[in-house]
């Protein structure tokens, strides 16, 4: 990067690139209040790609968590900087019932779902470094209720209707949305939840798990005993699929092995999960968000982080790193998603 004017530069006396890298090391619950020293500061901080390409240069990139709930028929995004430290960010311009969810690099994909009860083929992104919303590159066809997951840095989107474009793919090089041959036997038009586990994308149908193997370009079907497993949503940690079953429990289910396993949490810390909880990879370790009971007129929301791992015995245990109240909303509000994004 070229030296700039004395009074235009980042730090005096410093080359701009070295500065970039100083202001790149710096944890980014920070930044607001960097931005109040100076113009050209604030200008990096809030809109520059390149302090972000640097972060990633460097490694010094963090894990933030971005949560949306739907709150008297609207639909509200906020981001956890620290352990009960939650901010709103800008809404949605439209808001869509249904849609899927993807995460590649610092964006996140909001994709499809109905408006007017009319599916639609629309994809908003969000720009999680500038806090902004803009309208993506439209899928081929319109979709409700799809699953989506990312695959070497592709979109795979399959569900949300019963037509021939069953399944698309989106690379974000080109820009361009691409049909995904599917056979007639593995459509089905409601998707209940999705993963990723290497390369492939598991999608809970009505009917059963469908699985797209990418690097193959195959379909199939899985064992019976992943989808007798397989209740509400679902989050991959360390090659291990987890959820919670009937009785409320956090299990793990092992690709290889084909089994389930109940996580064993060494502290005694967390609630029986029968609904209203999403899960998320949040930097390999499982994050996990609920709806407390609240004050009748209220509810809580509800976040735990813990540490999992396979024990010697083969068996899945885990510790909770912290587990607290994060948000008070009116009573009848629901999470719709929760996401975590490198920054």
């Amino acid at each position: 990067m070229a030296d700039v004017g004395p009074q235009s530069q980042l730090i005096p006396n410093l080359p701009d690139d070295i500065a970039l890298q100083c202001l790149a090391r710096i944890p980014r619950s920070h930044h607001p209040t960097l931005s109040l020293v100076s113009k050209s500061w604030r200008s990096t901080l809030t809109s520059s790609p390149a302090l972000y390409n640097t972060r990633s240069l460097i490694r010094t990139t963090e894990t933030f968590l971005y949560l949306s709930l739907r709150i008297n028929s609207t639909f509200h995004w906020y981001t956890l900087v620290s352990h009960k430290l939650l901010f709103p960010v800008c809404s949605m311009p439209v808001k869509p019932i249904g849609p899927a969810f993807a995460v590649l690099g610092s964006k996140i994909y909001v994709i499809g779902g109905s408006i007017g009860e009319i599916p639609s083929n629309n994809v908003w992104v969000f720009d999680c470094r500038f806090n902004c919303w803009e309208m993506g590159p439209r899928m081929r066809i319109g979709r409700e209720f799809a699953a989506a997951g990312v695959v070497n840095g592709k979109i795979y989107v399959m569900g949300g209707c019963v037509v021939d474009n069953w399944a698309e793919v989106f690379d974000p090089a080109t820009g361009l949305w691409t049909a995904l041959p599917s056979p007639i036997e593995v459509r089905d038009k409601w998707m209940d939840a999705t993963a990723v586990v290497g390369a492939r994308v598991y999608a809970m149908t009505d009917r059963g798990v469908v699985v797209y193997d990418v690097e193959g370009c195959q379909w199939g079907t899985l064992s019976k005993r992943l989808d007798l497993g397989w209740r509400g949503r679902v989050v991959v940690v360390g090659g291990v699929l987890y959820c919670y079953d009937y009785l409320g429990k956090i299990i793990g289910y092992d690709v290889k092995e084909d089994v389930w396993k109940e996580l064993r949490v060494v502290d005694k810390g967390l609630p029986k999960f029968f609904c209203g909880a999403t899960m998320v990879n949040f930097d390999d370790r499982l994050c996990v968000v609920w709806e407390g009971k609240g004050s009748g007129e209220e509810v809580d929301i509800m976040c735990a982080e813990i540490q999992v791992r396979r024990d010697e015995d083969g068996g899945l245990s885990g510790n909770i790193l912290w587990s607290d109240m994060i948000l008070v909303v009116p009573n009848g509000a629901s999470i719709v998603q929760c996401l975590a994004v490198d920054l």
